[in-house]
């Protein structure tokens, strides 16, 4: 069962903000494992539920990878056959290198991309990347975070630096390098902001 934004806006704008919240309980919950078990329990599954939380009853297949062709303006994603490989050789760059980068947002920066990027779901990819981003911060600063606004709700209220450091992201990846550094950046301001206001 699902509803459709043309359909019944309102409806659907109620929907997701009640997902939203859901959502980011289910983030604590997480994140509070991850402390607790360690970087290894930022797992497919976790990234699965926390889609499926973000995207109840406005998408089906909530929680699955892809297994058709997606679009999204200018990006043209990988191959869906390709889509678990990819997830999964990107959850070993976070488990790698979780010793190796000690930055407070330069791991965060690399999966928001990288989700961003494979866009593994059907739907609610932004919104789950930045639930992984935000585990990713948290697991960093070792505790969940306070502060009256998150890094991912900061994000959805700026947008355009955030969407300018991805297009550098992809740009970068698509000349033979990888660097996320303008998007590690705009996260450290984002995360300075919240720590400030907590």
């Amino acid at each position: 069962m699902s509803v459709r934004e043309a359909d019944d806006p309102v409806l659907f704008a109620r929907i997701q903000e009640h997902n939203l919240l859901r959502q980011y309980a289910l983030l604590t919950n997480c994140i509070e494992i991850g402390l607790s078990k360690g970087i290894e329990a930022f797992d497919k599954y976790t990234l699965w539920w926390l889609n499926s939380a973000a995207i109840s009853n406005i998408a089906q297949f909530g929680g699955r990878y892809r297994e058709q062709p997606i679009y999204v303006g200018n990006h043209i994603p990988p191959h869906y056959n390709h889509v678990p490989d990819l997830m999964d050789q990107f959850l070993s760059v976070v488990h790698e290198n979780w010793n190796l980068i000690d930055g407070p947002t330069e791991l965060a920066a690399y999966a928001l991309w990288r989700m961003n990027w494979i866009h593994p779901f059907v739907e609610g990819n932004g919104r789950t990347a930045r639930a992984a981003c935000y585990y990713l911060i948290c697991m960093r600063q070792g505790k969940l975070l306070g502060g009256e606004k998150t890094v991912p709700e900061r994000i959805r209220e700026n947008r355009i630096p955030y969407y300018q450091a991805l297009k550098e992201a992809d740009q970068n990846w698509a000349a033979g390098h990888f660097d996320v550094s303008a998007l590690a950046e705009y996260l450290q301001d984002l995360l300075k902001a919240q720590i400030r206001d907590s």
